[in-house]
């Protein structure tokens, strides 16, 4: 790693995304930036909004339905923090002048009552370790030009992450067939967007799984009280000022977002 420079690269991104400045793709300025060299640069990153205050309340997992692969030209997840300052509630308002280049996504929310420490953890566990799931969005924005993005420019930029907006209604696991569940994404009342739980690596406890699992490479486990989300169910959808948008899910109900 001594060739790319982590911290002054998590710096960069912290700028661009205070001064709504995006910056040049990572992996053209440097060409042989590594997925390691991209997760420390996120770490650095962490840690600059964590000395600021910063409180981690869960992770997000990118990247893991097909549609979202094939939108940004990747072949695999990634992943990132949730941070509290980034919790947005169901039916608010948020700002789209807060945001550089937004796009928004349907999820299952994850609600963990117990640590999950891999390597090893399977579907089971993931399951067995989650106090129930909700409807959620979950809205992207890249701090990289344009969304110009490869994996490891996304893995550098928190996996893209921006807000969350989680559904306080949430739902036990018992009897629920998460790979079943259904979605339904609505913009101003104009169907956008429309996916299954299985969209998400085949069942959305297996994203949990990977990602407790891929973790654990760095020491890291899932916490008791953490949210996870899991990853798009349908592929993301550009944000302008004046848009609302609604997605319904089977089971787990309704959670809806506006833009000023």
């Amino acid at each position: 790693m001594d060739t790319i420079p982590i911290q002054n690269l998590a710096v960069a991104l912290h700028h661009a995304e205070r001064e709504h400045a995006p910056i040049q793709p990572l992996s053209e300025v440097y060409p042989a930036l590594t997925s390691a060299q991209s997760y420390a640069i996120q770490s650095a990153w962490l840690a600059l909004k964590e000395a600021e205050g910063g409180q981690v309340i869960g992770r997000k997992i990118g990247l893991t339905s097909q549609a979202m692969q094939q939108q940004l030209g990747v072949d695999q997840p990634d992943y990132g923090f949730l941070l509290k300052t980034m919790v947005v509630q169901p039916g608010s308002t948020i700002q789209r002048g807060e945001l550089i280049q937004p796009r928004i996504e349907p999820e299952i929310a994850f609600w963990l009552s117990e640590d999950l420490r891999g390597p090893g953890i399977t579907v089971e566990q993931v399951q067995r370790a989650t106090r129930g799931v909700s409807a959620s969005f979950e809205l992207v924005d890249s701090r990289v030009a344009n969304w110009r993005i490869k994996l490891v420019d996304t893995i550098a930029d928190n996996a893209s992450s921006a807000r969350v907006i989680a559904s306080e209604r949430v739902v036990a696991l018992d009897g629920l067939d998460l790979a079943a569940v259904t979605v339904t994404m609505k913009r101003n009342g104009e169907t956008v967007g429309h996916g299954t739980g299985a969209a998400v690596l085949g069942h959305p406890a297996a994203a949990v799984a990977w990602l407790a699992n891929k973790l654990a490479e760095f020491d890291v486990a899932l916490q008791a009280g953490q949210l996870i989300l899991p990853g798009a169910m349908c592929a993301a959808v550009t944000v302008e000022a004046g848009d609302t948008f609604e997605a319904s899910f089977s089971e787990l109900g309704d959670v809806a977002i506006r833009f000023a």
